[in-house]
């Protein structure tokens, strides 16, 4: 590989100083702003504990606020000249050969089933279809799922030819997924440059696949390329919301993290293209000492492949601009909620990781961040504590006028900075708020995207529903994350199940079961209303970016698949091969 050149490396320096520089300026100033406040009249112990909490979970939000400023920027110049060029790809013959690997652990058959057709179909079109092999790779332990697997496989080979669809079901099962993934990359992984990772509700369209491979052979210094998968799929209220919010933000804040990360990014397991050789020499996950839940086997092991993927040398780097990159959503906060216990669990176990050897600065940060994702939430629900705290404090004193000892005709008046409590208030509003402004404009700006949203009285309409939807989801998520950290640091591991991907809503009756209890609760079949038509911004019809999924339909509340096409939106589409493909284009991903 050749060195790159002093300019680039000063370049990359000049981006990540802004950033970090940037950030820590933002939070420092508010904070001052509330010691300020806060000092007017003495400042105590537990008040000095809450402006720390307060720097750290402010310099956490403020990390967000700079990323999508500096996406926003590089979307409305249309491109960033230090990342992956895909226009500049087109055409360019593949030499190598690349595998698409699925794990799958007890999934439905069908629906996996469903998304390789579409996957395959897709590709099929593509002048490189040749240049990709398909593996299915089961760890499914119930003997009637692996036989319904079996017979998917042979419907797959019967369309496609058994020369290049393939099946493994894994008899001894250690190391969950990534075990599943290595026991391909030992047993065929030289056969390929490269693999691309799909989850079991993973689709791509045959040209993101080609333009994946592409990438990798023009630029042989990339470890691992990830993809900006968009969820997609969902029909409860729950999903519709996330779905809307992902779709007008993500792009954006992608772009801003392959900014300032350039060839330090991240790896999110799926929907990513991974060359393989360096992958088996360097990126074997160790086995860490002692028991679970912070012990044992590393449960989020994409960010810790992506460490040692870039310790060896070599780049990982995001292609924010490439759209047909999908993946499905939990239908409700309960299965939500569920799937972050996981990677609870897994993300601490990356404070383990964090002082390996050699690690770039970068994976560091990933690995801190990761962490702090969940960490966050306790020390909010600490801070909301110390204020509440401090609030009955002040509330149960007597207001001394004349201090003692003190001989003045004027008395001492509590004193309350009205104006630093309003600059502090502003502040904070703009952190939290100007990101989902500049998506919306970014929105507004493009007029195909703008039409796709319901035109722009629609999209302001959906993003104020989806503003409440997100200050109504917060607290719950902030006092889920924080028990889900507490069971972990106190020893309570999780078990490997399958993901629960049905579309099903949540009644009344379950919410409050874990509201009120926060441990029984009930999960129904879909009771999910539908949004009201004057909703119908969250519903972007995107009919022209859906080639891949064409020929796969997910009627969820009939639980039916077919190949007539896939929808999702909320305006219908009817059976049949004529039916419209409705679909986001890009991507999911935030700032974590």
């Amino acid at each position: 590989m050749e060195p790159v050149s002093r300019s680039y490396l000063w370049e990359v320096r000049l981006r990540r100083t802004l950033f970090f520089g940037l950030t820590l300026v933002t939070a420092a100033a508010a904070t001052s702003l509330l010691l300020d406040v806060l000092e007017a009249n003495g400042l105590s112990g537990i008040e000095v504990v809450g402006l720390v909490l307060f720097f750290a979970l402010f310099t956490w939000i403020a990390g967000a606020l700079w990323t999508a400023i500096a996406g926003f920027a590089v979307q409305l110049a249309g491109h960033d000249h230090t990342g992956i060029d895909s226009r500049a790809l087109a055409d360019r013959p593949l030499r190598t050969r690349t595998a698409v690997v699925m794990p799958i652990y007890n999934e439905d058959p069908v629906r996996v089933g469903a998304g390789l057709t579409a996957t395959w179909s897709s590709l099929s079109r593509e002048s490189e279809e040749r240049a990709f092999d398909l593996y299915i790779l089961s760890d499914t332990s119930d003997a009637k799922i692996a036989a319904d697997e079996e017979l998917m496989w042979r419907g797959l080979v019967a369309r496609y030819g058994e020369s290049r669809v393939f099946y493994r079901r894994r008899r001894e099962r250690s190391e969950r997924k990534a075990g599943n993934i290595a026991d391909f990359v030992r047993r065929w992984g030289a056969n390929y440059e490269c693999m691309i990772v799909l989850d079991a509700d993973s689709v791509m369209s045959g040209h993101a696949l080609v333009t994946l491979a592409r990438a990798m052979e023009a630029h042989p210094r990339i470890g691992i390329l990830q993809s900006l998968p968009l969820p997609a799929g969902r029909e409860t209220l729950f999903g519709r919301l996330i779905q809307f919010g992902s779709r007008l933000q993500s792009p954006m804040l992608s772009a801003g993290l392959a900014f300032w990360q350039v060839g330090e990014s991240n790896y999110w397991g799926h929907n990513a293209i991974v060359r393989l050789r360096p992958f088996a020499t360097h990126c074997t996950l160790p086995r860490l000492s002692g028991r679970p839940p912070l012990g044992g086997e590393i449960l989020s092991h994409d960010f810790v492949e992506a460490a040692f993927m870039r310790r060896a040398g070599y780049e990982v780097r995001q292609i924010p601009e490439l759209s047909g990159s999908w993946e499905e959503i939990p239908a409700n906060v309960i299965d939500y909620a569920a799937r972050d216990r996981r990677w609870t669990q897994g993300n601490l176990q990356h404070s383990r990781v964090l002082l390996f050897p050699g690690l770039h600065p970068l994976s560091r940060v990933h690995l801190l961040t990761g962490i702090v994702a969940y960490a966050s939430s306790p020390m909010w629900f600490a801070l909301l504590l110390l204020s509440s705290l401090l609030s009955a404090i002040e509330a149960s004193k007597k207001p001394q006028y004349f201090w003692p000892g003190l001989q003045s005709l004027f008395p001492h008046w509590p004193e309350i900075r009205f104006q630093e409590v309003a600059v502090l208030f502003g502040v904070t509003l703009v952190v939290l708020l100007l990101p989902k402004v500049l998506g919306a404009s970014l929105a507004i700006r493009d007029r195909v995207l703008r039409r796709q949203f319901g035109g722009t009285a629609a999209l302001c309409v959906s993003l104020l529903v989806e503003q409440l939807f997100s200050m109504l989801l917060a607290p719950s998520m902030m006092l889920f994350h924080s028990t889900f950290v507490a069971q972990t640091l106190l020893g309570r591991s999780v078990s490997w199940n399958a993901q629960e991907r049905t579309e099903r809503g949540v009644t009344m009756r379950g919410v409050g079961g874990i509201v009120g209890r926060n441990s029984a609760y009930r999960v129904d079949e879909p009771c999910q209303p539908r949004p009201a038509p004057a909703a119908h911004g969250l519903a972007p019809d995107t009919r022209g970016d859906c080639t891949a999924l064409r020929a796969f339909r997910v009627e969820p509340r009939r639980r039916r698949y077919n190949a007539d096409g896939f929808h999702t939106g909320l305006r219908g589409a009817a059976t049949g091969a004529a039916a419209p493909c409705v679909l986001p284009t890009a991507a999911q991903r935030g700032l974590m």
